[in-house]
């Protein structure tokens, strides 16, 4: 699509038909491909984990097969954990539309936002979680359970040795107290909880609580290398001019991570730098709200030929990874965020990045060190400026960025702390060191 003679147009998906087929038969990396990234000693310790944890079951449970960072973990997650003879399943509750607009309600409102909670929800979303535990079997020794929407399914934990593990992806630093007075007894029915971030843990729970960073993984399509002819044939393909600044914002059309908001700074900024904004993301099968989102995000950006909007198709990881790199500045200007892990997807790829300080941003964007965090549009237009005309220091932020990713929030770290989790629930106290 040539963007000059269709301007401010919205870049509609391509169909499934056009899915490349190679996609969908690429092999995925194998654990010893991870050693060039993060070096062979890290290898040799996941290796020496595994060993005693070998023959034992997981089963992990989330809402989605697709769209957002669980799914995304999950897809890598579990492959490796089965590559280390560690039998791992991954399973996705179903539920109707009601369901899901009673969950990402609830979702919202964990996150703080105001809310109403009725009878009604509370029964749609026990009635669900009651529906799915009667046609799941659970039989494994550790049971991962991943955010709320499927939380209820712990009534199913038997008696005996089965460890059950809740883990929070989301902010719980101000929950919605009717909403988290409803979850919280499931929640303390797990023999530990895992958050993102030390803030968003409970106080005065009976169950144990841990620490995990979410992670990316370096060598999925999203995050690998790409030579230039790719990153320009992307750019192409949706009129963006790499001779001009990008600024860019990969996320989900949901108000909480603030398009609009992104659309208002990027304004302010254009009057004293010139700049193109991109917005690209797609939805979640878990997240009714995206299309009426989307709306306001073109209605938005109507009539300024300089904002693309790309709603993309959840497979669409290698034009993200494009996007990514061809831009200037990577936006994440969240009101509420889990933990961001796009944040970390353009640490990765060296690029400055001006985000949020809200729940697990701050943890990868250190001020001024791996980034610059805001608290508002005008602080988000002003920090535009800033990097678009000091191109030596966004330069060394985006040096900084990459290399406390590296160390930090790497698919290998995650597997590394799930392993270690297990080894403790388990009581598993065999020598760690040989």
């Amino acid at each position: 699509m040539n963007r000059k003679n269709n301007p401010g147009a919205t870049v509609a998906p391509p169909s499934e038909s056009a899915r490349p087929a190679r996609r969908a038969v690429r092999p995925q990396p194998r654990l010893d491909d991870y050693a060039a990234v993060v070096g062979p000693a890290e290898i040799d310790e996941l290796r020496y984990l595994a060993q005693q944890l070998r023959g034992r079951t997981v089963k992990m449970v989330n809402s989605t097969a697709v769209g957002g960072g669980v799914a995304e973990i999950l897809n890598r997650l579990v492959p490796l954990m089965n590559e280390l003879e560690i039998a791992t399943k991954w399973e996705v509750i179903t539920g109707g539309e009601d369901f899901f607009a009673v969950t990402k309600a609830f979702h919202n409102a964990l996150h703080g936002s105001p809310y109403e909670l009725t009878q009604e929800a509370s029964d749609v979303f026990l009635s669900y979680n009651e529906q799915n535990r009667q046609s799941m079997q659970f039989g494994e020794d550790l049971v991962v359970i991943h955010d709320p929407q499927p939380a209820g399914l712990v009534l199913s934990k038997p008696e005996g040795k089965a460890k059950w593990i809740w883990r929070c992806h989301i902010d719980l630093s101000h929950p919605h107290p009717g909403v988290w007075g409803l979850l919280r007894p499931l929640v303390e029915q797990y023999d530990a909880a895992i958050f993102s971030s030390p803030s968003f843990s409970r106080s005065q729970m009976g169950i144990p609580q841990y620490l995990f960073f979410p992670a990316i993984d370096p060598l999925a399509e999203k995050n690998k290398k790409l030579d230039d002819k790719k990153v320009q044939e992307v750019c192409d393909r949706f009129g963006i001019d790499r001779k001009r600044p990008i600024l860019t914002q990969i996320s989900r059309f949901d108000r909480l991570k603030d398009p609009v908001g992104v659309i208002r700074a990027y304004k302010m900024a254009k009057h004293y730098a010139d700049c193109q904004l991109v917005l690209a993301g797609g939805g979640a099968t878990d997240d009714p709200e995206g299309a009426q989102v989307l709306a306001e995000v073109k209605e938005a950006a109507a009539g300024d030929p300089d904002v693309i909007i790309l709603d993309l198709p959840p497979w669409s990881h290698v034009e993200i990874n494009a996007l990514q790199r061809a831009s200037t500045i990577v936006i994440q200007k969240s009101l509420r965020e889990g933990f961001g892990l796009t944040v970390s997807e353009a640490l990765w790829k060296g690029k400055p990045v001006i985000a949020g300080a809200v729940g697990g941003i701050p943890v990868q964007v250190i001020h001024k060190l791996t980034g610059m965090l805001v608290h508002s549009v005008e602080g988000c237009a002003y920090q535009i400026r800033y990097l678009l005309t000091h191109p030596d220091f966004a330069r060394q932020l985006g040096r900084n960025g990459r290399e406390h990713v590296r160390a930090n929030f790497l698919i290998t770290s995650n597997l590394k702390r799930y392993m270690l989790l297990y080894l403790i629930l388990l009581k598993i106290s065999s020598p760690l060191v040989s």
